[in-house]
């Protein structure tokens, strides 16, 4: 079918090295578009990936950058997480171990082509998450998924020709002490969550919480998902 994903597993890895990731398979995919109807040229064995993987602790910031100069870069980095820009949406936020980012390198033609569409099914597939751990979560005027007014779920994206790049990033059993540094996503009287500290729960990590967000990727964008092939997922990762 046409709304086929390969899932990519990444492991742990740093933020400027899963960026590259994502850029080199979206560009990938902006060559398949392209040359659709071309035999002669070679494409790759995927027309969609879902990148799963952990980062090393970094401090991101999107396209609005408002309050988070150089001198503020430079305190963050004195905490020892990375600080990278970026080209996603939204302001700062936080990735670190114990947080499961997902990053849907898509060609929305093959699925719908909108962007207001994909950012609600990916919403959706977090809130069907937690109704499944038996946690009522929610969208607001505020991006991301909540559970209150606590965010469980941050969402950042950047489409490109209906090929998306960047993600979201769950709180699983994540450190939340990094977050007091910042005000996530500039969001002045709201706090961070994690499905372990709302479950009480703090066995719950990222491994075992994949395959039910997997389920529930899969439910949602009504697609089928396999593993991408070892030799390609191995090209893609030594290349970076």
């Amino acid at each position: 079918m046409s709304r086929l994903v390969h899932i990519l597993r990444a492991g742990r890895l740093p933020y400027k090295r899963a960026l590259k990731l994502q850029q080199t398979i979206a560009n990938q995919l902006l060559q398949q578009a392209n040359h659709a109807q071309d035999t002669n040229v070679q494409m790759p064995p995927y027309r969609n990936v879902l990148i799963l993987t952990e980062h090393d602790p970094v401090y991101t910031i999107g396209i609005r950058t408002r309050g988070y100069d150089e001198l503020e870069e430079q305190r963050l980095r004195t905490l020892g997480a990375d600080f990278v820009r970026t080209n996603r949406g939204g302001l700062i936020t936080f990735h670190g171990p114990g947080q499961l980012v997902a990053y849907p390198i898509l060609d929305l033609k093959h699925f719908q082509p909108s962007v207001r569409w994909y950012v609600c099914h990916l919403e959706q597939t977090i809130i069907e998450l937690c109704r499944r751990y038996g946690l009522r979560a929610q969208t607001t005027a505020d991006t991301g998924v909540w559970i209150e007014d606590r965010k469980i779920c941050a969402l950042g994206i950047h489409a490109s020709r209906y090929v998306t790049t960047h993600g979201l990033a769950l709180n699983c059993n994540i450190d939340l002490s990094w977050f007091r540094h910042i005000i996530p996503c500039g969001l002045v009287g709201k706090s961070v969550t994690s499905l372990a500290q709302e479950l009480n729960r703090p066995e719950l990590n990222v491994e075992s919480v994949t395959g039910e967000f997997l389920d529930c990727f899969r439910h949602k964008l009504e697609c089928d998902l396999i593993p991408l092939e070892e030799e390609c997922r191995k090209k893609l990762i030594d290349g970076l």
